[in-house]
C-alpha cells in the first residue's frame, strides 16, 4: 500500500477531482486486472485507447483514475487526475510506488539497433561471474540473480518494469542490466529510471513501422544519453556514423570504443575463426569464444562498461574470454555430417548482412552458403525487399520465407520480398511460404561442410500467424532435418 499523494512526485497535473490522500493497493493500466482501490492509467494505445475503459476500471473498484481527457460524467468518490501525458504519469508513478528501486542499483542500459541483448546478457553473465548478485532485462529473457523469468517484451511497461526492479533489490542485486528499445524511449517506460551508465550499440534501418522517419528513430534512440545525469558514463561506438552525435547534448561522462580509430576503449581484430576471436583489447591479446566483427564490438562495449563500473581490467578480459553470447545470436552447430547449421535474430538489413559477411570471413574454401530468411507481418515493409536482396547477393542460394506472418498473408510479405530482387539474384533463389519446409529444403541442397544460415527468429520459440503463436524453434527444427537426412 501506499499514499496516492506520495506517489505523485514528478507527475505534471493539470486537472484534480477529489481527495489525494488515498491508499493505493497497486496500479493498472490494463482495466482487466483492476480490483478494489487499484489506480486506473488510461493510455492511448496504437491499437486501443485506455479511455474507453474508464467506467469498466471504476465498476471493478478502481477509486482513482489518471486520465489526459477528464470524462463527462465523473463518478462519485473516485479521484479523477488529468496529466498531459498518461504514459510519462504512469512510469513516476510506478517508480515512487515501488520505492524507487532504480536508485538502489548499478542500472545500465544498452541501446541500439543490433547488439542490444548480447551486449546486456554478457555484461549479465560477466558480473555475476564476478561474483555480484546480478540482474538483467532483456529481448531473450529476464534473470534475478539466477532465476530466469519468460520475457515478452523488448522493455517491460513501465509498471512491470518497476516491479522487476523492485524484485531486484528485494532478492539482493546490486548490478542489473538491461536492453532499452526506441519503443520504450517513446512510450516513456524508461522515465524515471536512475541509470549509471548507458551504452550505444549502432543505429540502422528498423521500426519505421512505428517511428515513421529514420531522423524520428534516431532522435528517440538520442533521447536516452541526453536524460542521463552528469554522475554517469555513456559508451558509444565511435565507428557508427552517429555513435558521437548519440552523446553530443549527454552530461554523462562520455567515452568511446572502436576498431579502426583511436578511442578509450580500443580492439584489434588479429583472427576470426569457427573457433572464436583473437584481438587486442587496449593492447592485450584475448581470445574470446565469440564469432564475428560484430562480436568485437559487443566484445569491447561490455568492456568499457565493466571498466567504467570500476573492475580489474585483467580480470575482466579473463572471465570475458571464457563466455559464450545469447541464444540465437550466431548460435552454430555441426552435424554428423559436417553442415554448419547457424540461427540467428537478424532481423534487419544491416544485421543480416554483417552475419552473412561473418560467414564469408569465416569460409574455408567452397563451401556453400544458404540463407534462410523472411520478414515479419505487421511491420517495416521498406525492409523487405533489401533484405531480400542482401540474401541473395552474399549467399549461394537463397531461400524467402515466413517469419512471422502476424495478420498478414505470407504469400504477400513474399511478393514485397521478391519485389527487391535483380536480375542475378532471381537465379538464386527459391520461395517457400513454410518455415519447416524452407529448412528441409536447404537441408536437402547442403553438402558436407555447406554452411546454412536462418535469420529473422533467433530465440523465439513460436511463429505468430494470425493473432496465434505456433510452437517453432528454428534450431531444433534444423536438427530435426539434419537427423532425417543422416539416417
Amino acid at each position: 500500500m501506499a499514499k496516492l499523494q506520495d506517489i505523485l512526485y514528478n507527475v505534471h497535473l493539470q486537472a484534480v477531482t477529489g481527495a489525494t490522500n488515498l491508499d493505493v493497493k497497486d496500479i493498472q493500466i490494463d482495466s482487466r486486472k483492476v480490483t478494489e482501490n487499484s489506480v486506473f492509467v488510461a493510455i492511448k494505445g496504437s491499437v486501443s485507447d485506455g479511455h474507453n475503459f474508464i467506467t469498466t476500471a471504476i465498476s471493478k473498484g478502481a477509486k482513482v483514475i489518471v486520465c489526459e481527457v477528464m470524462p463527462t460524467l465523473v463518478a462519485e468518490g473516485v479521484t479523477y487526475l488529468q496529466v498531459e501525458n498518461s504514459q510519462e504519469a504512469v512510469a513516476h508513478m510506478a517508480h515512487h510506488y515501488y520505492n524507487e528501486p532504480s536508485t538502489k542499483l548499478k542500472l545500465v542500459g544498452v541501446t541500439g539497433t543490433n547488439g542490444k541483448t548480447t551486449i546486456a546478457t554478457l555484461l549479465y553473465k560477466l558480473f555475476s561471474q564476478l561474483g555480484y548478485k546480478c540482474g538483467l532485462i532483456s529481448t531473450v529473457q529476464n534473470h534475478v540473480g539466477k532465476i530466469a523469468i519468460a520475457s515478452t517484451h523488448t522493455t517491460p511497461d513501465a509498471i512491470s518494469l518497476q516491479s522487476l526492479l523492485n524484485d531486484m533489490v528485494q532478492a539482493g542485486c546490486t548490478h542489473v542490466f538491461m536492453e532499452v528499445s526506441s519503443h520504450a524511449i517513446h512510450q516513456h517506460r524508461t522515465t524515471g529510471l536512475d541509470f549509471v551508465g548507458g551504452l550505444f550499440s549502432n543505429i540502422t534501418h528498423d521500426h519505421l513501422d512505428y517511428h515513421k522517419t529514420f531522423d524520428e528513430y534516431i532522435s528517440v534512440k538520442k533521447k536516452f544519453f541526453d536524460n542521463l545525469t552528469s554522475s554517469a558514463f555513456a559508451i558509444s561506438n565511435l565507428d557508427d556514423k552517429r555513435g558521437q552525435v548519440m552523446l553530443q547534448n549527454s552530461a554523462a561522462k562520455k567515452y568511446y570504443y572502436s576498431l579502426t580509430t583511436m578511442a578509450e576503449f580500443k580492439g584489434k581484430i588479429l583472427e576470426n575463426s569457427l573457433t572464436g576471436l583473437v584481438m587486442t583489447v587496449n593492447d592485450k591479446e584475448v581470445h574470446f569464444r565469440l564469432i564475428g566483427e560484430f562480436n568485437a564490438y559487443n566484445i569491447l562495449a561490455v568492456y568499457g562498461a565493466a571498466i567504467c563500473l570500476g573492475e580489474n581490467s585483467d580480470e575482466v578480459l579473463t572471465t570475458l574470454s571464457m563466455l559464450t553470447g545469447a541464444e540465437g545470436r550466431f548460435d552454430y552447430l555441426v552435424s554428423t555430417s559436417k553442415i554448419i547449421g547457424i540461427v540467428d535474430y537478424a532481423h534487419t538489413p544491416d544485421a543480416l548482412e554483417n552475419v552473412l559477411n561473418t560467414i564469408k570471413r569465416l569460409r574455408k574454401g567452397n563451401e556453400q552458403v544458404i540463407t534462410i530468411v523472411g520478414c515479419g507481418g505487421d511491420r517495416d515493409k521498406t525492409k523487405r525487399p533489401i533484405m531480400a536482396e542482401i540474401a541473395c547477393v552474399l549467399s549461394d542460394r537463397a531461400i524467402l520465407t515466413s517469419d512471422n506472418p502476424r495478420s498478414e498473408d505470407p504469400l504477400e510479405i513474399l511478393k514485397d520480398m521478391e519485389a527487391g530482387l535483380g536480375s542475378a539474384s532471381k537465379r538464386k533463389y527459391v520461395a517457400i511460404a513454410d518455415r519447416k519446409e524452407a529448412i528441409k529444403m536447404a537441408v536437402s541442397m547442403a553438402k558436407p561442410f555447406d554452411i546454412i544460415l536462418i535469420a529473422g527468429k533467433g530465440h523465439e520459440k513460436y511463429q505468430e500467424i494470425k493473432g496465434v503463436k505456433h510452437p517453432f524453434d528454428d534450431k531444433e527444427v534444423l536438427n530435426e532435418m539434419l537427423e532425417l537426412f543422416e539416417k
